[in-house]
């Protein structure tokens, strides 16, 4: 099996099997990724989800690529930079109307030097949860590819042409070196 990983992280209203963590976690399988999924469900905090995330990347092999939305996508994001099992960074992020700049949370940690950490960034202009600029602030400074759809904050309507982005997201990262035995 891949040592390549892509770790989902459910929005807070959603769980870590939703409708576009399924297709996604479909197309990741079929480009040869392990998938993980964490559960945030019973954990109100921001800080115990982070906690719980950065656990599940802690028992992988190599730093995974993070996947997030809404909430999921902040925690991918505040995660990023020592997602690894040796606290490295992450290989790279997909984020799906990221829930940055919102009441209630936190700053985001630091963010890698733009175009240190191959990120792409999602969001619908009808977006009535996460205002869109909030995402294309970050998306900015990270020099983040960044598609705008016209779509709510759910994205199910893009959810094709996301998933043909994701296809060539994971497609576009460099190979792994060989591990020697």
């Amino acid at each position: 099996m891949s040592e390549d990983v892509v770790v989902f992280s459910h929005g807070k209203e959603s769980g870590p099997w939703g409708t576009k963590i399924m297709a996604l976690a479909d197309i990741a399988r079929a480009s040869g990724w392990r998938v993980e999924s964490v559960d945030y469900r019973g954990l109100d905090s921001v800080d115990d989800r982070l906690e719980r995330l950065l656990a599940c990347c802690a028992g992988l092999p190599l730093a995974p690529v993070l996947v997030g939305s809404s909430l999921g996508g902040w925690l991918a994001a505040a995660a990023a930079m020592r997602a690894g099992p040796a606290g490295e960074a992450a290989r790279g992020l997909f984020l799906m109307a990221p829930a940055f700049d919102m009441p209630g949370l936190p700053p985001l940690p630091p963010q890698p030097a733009p175009a240190s950490l191959p990120t792409v960034v999602v969001h619908g202009w009808q977006d009535d949860i996460v205002p869109v600029a909030n995402g294309w602030r970050h998306a900015q400074a990270q020099r983040a590819t960044t598609y705008l759809v016209d779509d709510d904050h759910r994205l199910i309507a893009s959810l094709p042409a996301i998933g043909g982005w994701f296809r060539g997201f994971l497609a576009s990262l460099p190979a792994r070196a060989a591990r020697v035995p």
